[in-house]
């Protein structure tokens, strides 16, 4: 049974539509294209895609804590709202 850990897929599938170019100074600027407004930048092209890594998981968590409609990537909604039991249930 392979097992699923939803939000590290999440930021490996958004890592992937990653797109990277080379600025005029030799450093680097990353986006994720269905991520409005990320941008980083690093001066190595490892540094860039560190940055964009980190810059996403914090995206991800703000866009989460204030409700914001996130988009849905490699088949992963994160926007479905979470059912809870009570802790009695247990």
């Amino acid at each position: 049974m392979a097992v699923k850990f939803i939000l590290s897929d999440y930021v490996e599938e958004a890592l992937k539509q990653g797109t990277y170019d080379k600025l005029d100074d030799n450093s680097f600027v990353g986006r994720i294209p269905s991520c409005q407004g990320l941008i980083a930048f690093g001066e190595t092209l490892r540094e860039c895609e560190y940055e964009v890594q980190s810059v996403f998981e914090d995206w991800v968590l703000l866009g989460l804590r204030l409700g914001h409609h996130l988009p849905i990537i490699g088949g992963i909604d994160l926007n479905q709202e979470l059912k809870s039991e009570p802790i009695s249930a247990m």
